[in-house]
């Protein structure tokens, strides 16, 4: 592994929630444990929310109804649920990853994103510091997890996945390509069922098959995500590691040198600063769903007004129209006008890897 590369960690607790309950009552160790509804309540009505991996060898998973579980399995241990208690516990879990890290994602309640290139700079660097947050999280929380370690998030993903429970899994720098090549497609995040069968009618089951498939096929197949799976097929996807913490709103305003009172020049630095927050916007891979402007006459006397849109957006168009509908009613006011200001809020980040593409297939 050169030095200074890109090394990520996807960090994924065994089981969490079961692995929990049997870690509270070791009397449920190796029998299988399914938490989800009660199968004799509400005729057998709801699902299963996971089970243990003991319950999975029965053909139990996550998502089936909890009458189909019971058929199958009827000697399990079905329990409710216990978010207060998985919460918390996923809570301290969190925090001891994340400070294990330089930048730090969580993506579920047991899961998580840890970039750590300058904490490593060889492969044994980066196998060591898994096997560190392995052994730490079996002596502070008694559960096992599975590690995958690549130069991206989507293929450290994938190998977290491989070698399940309690894997620790590298894809070798350079060779994430190759790596991929031999799995079949249902490893890649996002394929679902609808999108297997897509790739199914085309022969195509492995990602060997999927990397010589030309780009514009996959934007073809896929629209917009097919750029993000062609990416990822290749191992080139880079999507940064990044906190989900999104700010409440952005703002970008301009104190005029001289009151200005040629109401045209208020709305020609208005959009000026409207295309200096979309930029910002984009940069933070952030979208809005309320724009507003703040204006400041002489004297002091400020107003500010805002416009909601039923759906999220980072187009600057849509901005430069609201904030000249925005103004216009203020453009026969008699004062100077000091300050102006475009404001962004209802602000969410913007998924750039689907969660599902199955919609697109």
């Amino acid at each position: 592994m050169p030095q200074n590369l890109r090394t990520v960690f996807h960090v994924d607790i065994d089981a969490f929630y079961a692995s929990i309950e049997v870690r509270d009552n070791p009397s449920l160790k190796g029998k299988p444990v399914v938490i989800g509804a009660d199968p004799e309540e509400g005729a057998g009505r709801g699902v299963v929310v996971t089970c243990s991996y003991e319950a999975r060898k029965a053909g139990l998973r996550s998502g089936m109804p909890i009458s189909r579980a019971f058929k199958l399995c009827p000697e399990g241990v079905y329990l409710r649920p216990n978010m207060s208690k998985y919460t918390t516990v996923s809570k301290r879990i969190m925090d001891m990853l994340s400070s294990r890290s330089d930048r730090f994602e969580q993506v579920g309640i047991d899961e998580a994103f840890l970039d750590v290139s300058s904490r490593v700079n060889s492969s044994e660097d980066a196998k060591a510091l898994a096997r560190n947050i392995k052994e730490e999280l079996v002596q502070t929380e008694g559960l096992t997890s599975s590690i995958g370690i690549a130069e991206n998030k989507s293929a450290a993903k994938i190998a977290s996945d491989l070698h399940k429970p309690d894997g620790l899994t590298l894809v070798p720098w350079g060779k994430t390509e190759e790596f991929l090549a031999p799995l079949p497609v249902s490893v890649i995040p996002g394929v679902g069922k609808k999108t297997r069968e897509f790739l199914d009618h085309r022969n195509i089951t492995k990602i060997s098959q999927m990397q010589v498939v030309p780009g514009k096929e996959f934007v073809k197949w896929f629209g917009k995500n097919g750029v993000w799976l062609w990416g990822v097929v290749h191992g080139e996807e880079m999507i940064e590691v990044r906190g989900r913490e999104v700010p409440k709103s952005m703002n970008s305003e301009r104190t005029f040198k001289k009151d200005v009172e040629n109401f045209p020049d208020v709305i020609q630095a208005a959009e000026s600063l409207a295309r200096e927050l979309v930029k910002r916007l984009k940069q933070g891979s952030l979208q809005y769903r309320t724009i507003g402007v703040k204006i400041r006459f002489v004297g002091f006397e400020t107003h500010t007004t805002e416009k909601s849109f039923t759906d999220y957006s980072d187009d600057l168009k849509l901005v430069i129209e609201t904030v000249h509908s925005l103004l216009r009613g203020f453009e026969h006011h008699t004062r100077a006008v000091r300050l102006v200001g475009v404001r962004a809020s209802k602000l969410r980040r913007e998924e750039t890897q689907p969660s599902s593409l199955d919609k697109w297939a």
